[in-house]
């Protein structure tokens, strides 16, 4: 979404500060501009600060909310699978792509007897200002899998990331397939 449109807040609704990722809460009633939304995120304008919303929040804003359920497992158990569903729902703020898809992510580890999940990722340049705003949003997403407890993120620069760590698919949509 390119045009700039003002919303208010239906509820209060969970947000992270642009760049550095602190949680804040914008409060029911407060009137907030939306600049941009990719990937089911929504950046917004609140109190003159750059903010971001995740899309599953999306209904405290009046706006159609992004769905993401996951069946339970018949066990007590994390499903991988599901974790890396949950890390494919979430995209490159600037680049209309999901980490997985752009070879982000390095490892999953999942602790079942603690019900932490540990991810190692990397950014696309390690002076990269949204770095936290990726963590949190991973974070988020994964701590969304049935029976996760705790989701810690490392952010990793060895080995660098490279343009043939994405996918062919997403080469093809950012042009860089060549």
């Amino acid at each position: 979404m390119s045009e700039r449109r003002m919303v208010v807040a239906l509820e209060d609704c969970p947000a992270r500060r642009v760049p550095d990722g602190t949680p804040l809460t914008i409060p029911q009633d407060t009137f907030v501009t939306i600049t941009q939304s990719l990937g089911g995120n929504y950046t917004l304008t609140y109190h003159g600060q750059m903010v971001r919303v995740d899309g599953t929040d999306a209904h405290r804003l009046g706006l159609e909310a992004a769905v993401i359920e996951f069946s339970a497992p018949a066990d007590d158990k994390i499903s991988e699978e599901q974790v890396w569903q949950a890390l494919g729902t979430v995209y490159d703020p600037e680049i209309p792509v999901d980490l997985v898809n752009l070879g982000l992510i390095y490892a999953v580890a999942i602790n079942q007897t603690s019900k932490q999940v540990d991810i190692k990722m990397t950014l696309t340049a390690p002076a990269c200002g949204m770095g936290p705003v990726l963590v949190g949003d991973v974070e988020y997403r994964v701590r969304k899998v049935p029976n996760v407890k705790s989701v810690k993120v490392e952010l990793v620069f060895d080995p660098p990331w490279a343009r043939h760590m994405m996918s062919e698919e997403a080469q093809l949509a950012t042009g860089m397939f060549y």
